[in-house]
């Protein structure tokens, strides 16, 4: 089942930018030959030379690589594998991300079944009773009387007496 992860490598300062090339070109091939695929492209790639956060290996500086990739779990002890014997490589890194994406999913249907009130349309303000009441001095006596039956839902209104 292939499974996909995120693979960053710093390697060394000293290597030429035709041999960072060489050695993501033969990562790549071996991804494709153990049945994986590449996923990022190749400005996503290549970050850059950046300073380190603490030293490494005597380095103060690198060139950062990105790989994403979707492979099977055993591919991914090889290319580790081939990261901690590779020279140039410095320090790497290897990152599940599926179950990232799958919690980021399910968190965004979440948010997006919830329903936002600042959509909702707002509702007119009701009428006033005040002014109703006053139009109807009867009615108002009528509802003044705790005598008189008042008609629910479950009965019917010619029931009232």
């Amino acid at each position: 089942m292939n499974r996909t992860y995120e693979i960053m490598f710093i390697v060394r300062p000293d290597v030429e930018e035709a041999d960072i090339d060489k050695l993501i070109d033969s990562f790549k091939k071996n991804v494709a030959s153990g049945g994986g695929e590449i996923l990022s492209k190749l400005e996503e790639e290549k970050m850059g030379r950046r300073r380190l956060a603490y030293t490494v290996r005597k380095f103060n500086d690198g060139f950062y690589v990105l790989l994403k990739i979707a492979a099977p779990g055993s591919l991914i002890g090889e290319l580790e594998r081939r990261l901690r014997v590779s020279e140039p490589v410095i320090k790497f890194i290897t990152v599940r991300m599926d179950e990232e994406e799958k919690r980021l999913a399910k968190v965004k249907a979440l948010r997006d079944s919830k329903v936002k009130r600042s959509a909702q349309p707002i509702a007119p303000p009701p009428a006033p009773v005040a002014v109703a009441a006053a139009a109807e001095p009867e009615a108002a006596a009528v509802v003044a009387e705790p005598e008189a039956p008042v008609a629910t839902d479950a009965e019917p209104a010619a029931a009232t007496v």
